[in-house]
């Protein structure tokens, strides 16, 4: 990573992005390219999303949940506006010129109403929409100059308010397009192409607001001046002119004077701080710039927000000074609400920023744990971090914190632009605080973000106190530790220094991972590995393992034999007695090392390597080698005695000490855990709102630790030296899966034993695969592997996330993670599941093709596998999903699997769909379907010709009369699609685009024949009114019938009156037109006869023109 530039003291804001909306797009099927969002509006309860569909959504921003969508058949939705004063009214403006003002009515919790509509615009196009800040009025603008307001009546403002006799009222209509609208204390403000208005509307005021004129889009707006020595003044008005200038007027118009933009705006923009990428700055790019600011918004803290197609631009204009521009690409519109901002781009997508000072930003993404993205912003605004006024959000031992997260390998650069940042910290500001200043002056401090005060000695040096200060907190609060409200301390600074040192020594016998800590290097390895998931939960455990660890250290007695006395951890009797078992464990490494070697060599021959007996015998006695050096205890070497107190090197002691602990840690945890499964499951038949939990206990009892006896390792149990593991790990990943597709001998380790014993060693890509190819047979490897990647991720700070059960917010942290890994991102997709059910499994197909469809599969339950495949299908654009979808069948036979399983879920009852014979029941091909989109593509997949058979009958035994009739017409089995379409009762099935029609006479005297039977044999079952009265929407009257008659009337339409009657005769249908039929077929002779002979004069004209040419 090449050094961060630093920006200018002068820039101290920057806008960030911290939540993406990408996955709230996906949920609204907003990111597809037939429906994209074309307006926003924000409020500081909702987000209004207005869709080319017409369609309005609004979600609220706590959560980001969908609460409404409000249709409109009125055209596209090109405006959108939130009441400032009540926000349960909304305006929206559609393409066709339509205004309507919604009334939400949730206080009330009625449905929401059209409480006014203007067609005052209709024809043109709305551009601009503005509330009134204290009625229910809506002032617009259009593409032509038109302004008018519509004024809402509401029960909400009292008896009669809602009986309106003229709500439309046309204000006035400027000289050319309206570009912005503004409305501030009975003032409205009109922007147009040319000039700027100001309008008094109570007593029909105009007058312009400077002199010259413009021409382009320019904005304008109302500037509040509500603050200090200016409240009550009245507002500003800030009007955009050419070459990069804002005019600033008076309320009445007056222009005060210019403000220049063009060279100020001569400085690199700043970055856009988001996880989406780096953070780049480029202090050489210092050109002026000529902008056209075609909006003007209010924004904030006294701030003037602009913007183009490619930057943003924020000033401060009773400074005259910009605060800041940063460049965002394809820029269409952007909605503000206090300092966020929603931006729309021109590609239908959102972006939500923030501005906020740079240490601001850096406190929030630590608290999110955005580590390089948090130390890039500290080295680029190194001049508003290091002031002592941010000691209080940014303490010296949180800067620590960060810089001990990033890795001294890949980001060596930035590591050491953050230790200069933290070289040139300013301590607190002595005269912030009364509290502070009575302080001794020996001794400095900070504050922590708990309230409590850190003193320093600045008699040692600062690094060692640092590194032991949130120790000594912790082990004794009387010393060096006060809260805010107690007395003043003296303390000693020599005794301080001596407790200080013991108890440092202390505190590394034991691990105990604080936030925002230095860990030493003896400590930082085992640190990083025992992490635990939750800050409140590990505070606990903290002082928990404290405690009971300090009083097994008082208590030397729980050692075996002579060790009962011994006091000192590393005495010099420990070591000698350690170093003996170090040639043994050489030893035992050197004869698996030979062993290993020896297997490597004989698999390399191709004979062995391709002839199952010889490899399953080369592995069988590798196997115990193994399992004697590195296998469970009871397969170890039994060691010495004394040797259970030592362990190699001078570190034995207190790593005896951190697995007493950690064991017990973990015993408390899985007890915890298995206390919260039973409730959880107990809990469960309660829920009433979705049944779908129901089944997570059944789901899960694979995954229980108590259903396997042996516990998973995921760690080796001693050090391997890393060629030697790749060799190992080659040869166990290879028993594993012989031992999974091939049956064992009786005396070898099965797969299962073996995965669980040795997971440390393969390869988890591998084993993935395996555990999708055996799952089905054997479903308790699949168990294994999922419980071992959830105990291996288990440290992941995604995991503590997921526990929060904030589904948006997770996934975010997982799309954080690429590029991914499948085994670890399987694990926390699980944990996802177990916590949301199906409406996690539904977001799943954004990892695709990281996680596949047998992935899926494996975890979740049918239905909710169903959601996944779906979504993920709709995924694409519609001309590649047929082809996609079939890129999935892998096998072949995963197409009728999937294609029973959509017809089973979410469908039809059977004998909604089938008589008792099992034929068909009348209109029954009208039900809808749940998951019809994805079985119209199953059916429509290519097959061959036992498959599309199978298909067929599969549909027909569910009653999918859709799919079963077009694999009918695929299977050249016209005859049985005509019967159903007979039997279904519907002539629509014959006429729409995708209908089945008669290709022939014959054709057409079979329908007729079938007609006439169904005709004749079915009227009890339509008189019965199956399927057939619940038919609210006329579908079931008399014309969409099939009988002889209106297959007659078909005929004949294509073939002619006179044909259609003579195939009617010839199969022996006795047909009696009605008066109605009997006009159409003279009308159809007629029409024939007059295109015959239209035919025939325009023949001769031919021939007569082409005789004359040829003479």
């Amino acid at each position: 990573m090449a050094l961060i530039p630093v920006a200018p003291e002068n820039r101290s804001h920057v806008l960030a992005e911290f939540d993406r909306l990408d996955p709230l797009l996906s949920a609204l099927r907003l990111d597809s390219g037939r429906l994209k969002c074309t307006s926003l509006a924000v409020s500081r309860k909702w987000l209004a999303l207005g869709t080319s569909a017409g369609g309005l959504h609004l979600i609220q921003r706590e959560g980001w949940k969908q609460r409404l969508i409000l249709t409109h058949k009125e055209g596209s939705i090109t405006q959108v506006s939130c009441c400032p004063h009540d926000e349960d009214f909304i305006a929206v403006a559609t393409s066709r010129g339509l205004l309507v003002v919604w009334d939400l009515q949730l206080e009330r919790r009625g449905r929401p109403e059209r409480l006014a509509v203007s067609w005052e615009h209709r024809g043109q196009t709305i551009t601009a929409l503005c509330w009134d800040n204290s009625a229910l009025r809506v002032f617009v603008g259009d593409l032509g100059g038109k302004v008018s307001y519509l004024r809402a009546g509401s029960s909400k403002l009292g008896k009669g308010s809602a009986f309106l006799i003229f709500p439309v009222h046309t204000v006035t209509t400027v000289d050319s397009r309206v570009v912005q609208l503004g409305y501030q204390d009975g003032r409205l403000l009109v922007s147009s192409l040319s000039r700027c208005y100001l309008c008094d509307t109570e007593r029909e005021k105009f007058w312009r607001v400077g002199n010259k004129e413009r021409d382009g889009e320019y904005g304008a707006c109302f500037f509040p001046q509500n603050r200090g020595l200016l409240l009550g003044q009245p507002p500003l008005l800030y009007c955009a002119r050419p070459g990069s200038r804002i005019w600033e007027a008076s309320f009445n118009g007056e222009v005060l004077s210019t403000h220049q933009f063009k060279q100020l705006l001569a400085c690199p923009p700043l970055p856009l701080i988001t996880h989406r990428n780096e953070p780049h700055y480029n202090p050489e790019h210092k050109s002026p710039q000529s902008v056209a600011f075609p909006r003007l918004i209010y924004l904030g803290d006294q701030n003037l927000l602009t913007w183009t197609d490619s930057a943003i631009y924020i000033f401060t204009p009773q400074n005259g000074q910009v605060l800041l521009w940063t460049e965002v690409k394809d820029l269409v519109d952007i909605a503000v609400h206090r300092n966020e901002l929603f931006c729309l781009h021109a590609s239908g997508c959102l972006s939500h920023l923030s501005l906020l000072p740079a240490e601001r930003c850096v406190e929030r993404l630590l608290r999110r744990e955005s580590w390089p993205l948090a130390a890039s912003v500290c080295c680029m605004f190194q001049d508003s971090i290091t002031t002592s006024r941010v000691r209080k959000s940014i303490s010296i031992d949180r800067l620590e914190h960060l810089r001990s997260q990033l890795s001294s390998d890949s980001q060596s650069e930035l590591l050491s632009q953050l230790d200069e940042v933290i070289s040139k910290l300013e301590p607190l500001d002595s005269a912030s605080s009364s509290r502070r200043s009575s302080i001794s002056s020996h001794e400095s401090f900070n504050i922590l973000d708990c309230g409590i005060y850190r003193v320093i000695s600045r008699r040692g040096s600062q690094s060692e106190e640092e590194t032991s200060s949130l120790i000594n907190q912790s082990t004794s609060q009387e010393e060096f530790s006060f809260v805010q409200e107690d007395d003043q301390v003296a303390l000693d600074p020599q005794s301080s220094e001596r407790v200080e040192a013991e108890r440092s020594e202390q505190g590394l016998q034991f691990h105990l991972p604080m936030s925002f800590r230095p860990k030493p290097p003896r400590m930082a390895l085992q640190a990083v590995k025992d992490s635990v998931s939750s800050f409140v939960k590990k505070t606990t455990e903290k002082i928990t393992t404290l405690q009971m660890n300090s009083e097994l250290r008082q208590r030397p007695e729980f050692r075996e034999g002579s060790q009962a006395d011994v006091t000192v951890p590393y005495s010099e009797e420990m070591d000698s007695e350690s170093y003996d078992d170090v040639p043994n464990a050489e030893a035992g490494m050197q004869e698996l090392r030979s062993a290993t070697e020896r297997a490597i060599s004989q698999i390399q021959d191709p004979s062995v390597l391709l002839d199952p007996v010889c490899l399953t015998k080369t592995l069988l006695e590798w196997l115990p080698v193994l399992e004697r050096i590195l296998g469970p205890e009871e397969h170890e070497s039994p060691p010495a005695s004394d040797s259970q107190v030592d362990g190699p090197g001078k570190g034995s002691w207190e790593r005896d000490c951190l697995n007493s602990s950690s064991e017990q840690q973990e015993a408390m945890s899985t007890e915890s855990l298995k206390e919260e499964e039973e409730e959880k499951r107990e809990d469960i038949p309660e829920v009433g709102e979705n049944q779908d939990q129901c089944d997570y206990p059944e789901k899960e009892a694979g995954f229980s630790i108590d259903t396997l006896s042996e516990p998973v390792r995921v760690e080796s149990p001693k050090p391997i030296p890393p060629d030697l593991l790749d060799h190992i790990a080659q040869l166990a990943t290879l028993y594993a899966e012989l031992s999974c597709f091939r049956k064992q001998e009786k005396e070898a380790l099965g797969c299962t034993t073996f995965l669980r014993r040795y997971f440390f060693l393969l390869d988890e890509e591998r084993v993935r695969r395996m555990c999708l190819l055996c799952h089905q047979d054997q479903p308790e490897v699949q168990s294994s592997f999922i419980e071992a990647m959830l105990e291996l991720t288990r440290s992941s700070k995604v995991v503590e996330v997921i526990q929060r059960g904030e589904l948006l917010r997770s996934m975010r942290s997982l799309r954080e993670l690429q590029p991914w890994s499948p085994p670890p991102l399987l694990a926390h997709l699980h944990r996802l599941y177990e916590k949301h059910g199906e409406a996690a499994v539904r977001l799943f197909s954004q990892f695709y093709p990281t996680i596949t469809p047998a992935d899926v599969m494996t975890m979740a339950q049918q239905r909710h596998f169903l959601a996944y495949l779906d979504n993920l299908v709709q995924s694409q654009t519609e001309e590649h999903r047929l082809s996609f979808l079939q890129s999935l069948l892998d096998p072949e036979s995963l197409r009728q699997d999937w294609l029973e399983l959509a017809l089973t879920h979410d469908a039809p009852q059977r004998y909604d769909t089938l008589t008792p014979e099992g034929q068909p029941r009348w209109h029954s091909h009208r039900f809808s379907w749940g998951y019809g989109r994805l079985l119209s593509l199953l059916t429509r997949l290519p097959a061959d010709l036992p498959s599309k058979q199978k298909m067929a009958e599969t549909c027909r035994g569910r009653g999918y009369w859709t799919g079963y009739l077009y694999l009918c017409c695929e299977l050249q089995r016209r005859s049985e699609a005509f019967s159903t379409i007979c039997q279904l009762d519907d002539i629509s099935l014959l006429e729409e685009p995708e209908g089945l029609q008669p290709q022939s006479l014959e054709e057409w005297k079979v329908l007729i024949q079938l007609s006439q039977q169904c005709t004749s044999g079915g009227d009890g079952e339509r008189v019965a009114g199956v399927n057939g009265n619940s038919w609210s929407d006329g579908s079931a009257d008399c014309g969409s019938k099939i009988s002889p008659e209106s297959l007659t009337l078909m005929l004949a339409r294509s073939a002619g009156p006179d044909r259609a009657l003579a195939v009617v005769e010839d199969c022996g249908v006795q047909l009696i037109l009605s008066p109605q039929s009997k006009l159409v077929c003279e009308l159809l002779r007629v029409t024939e006869t007059r295109q015959r002979a239209m035919i025939q004069t325009m023949l001769e004209r031919c021939d007569r023109f082409l005789w004359s040419q040829h003479t």
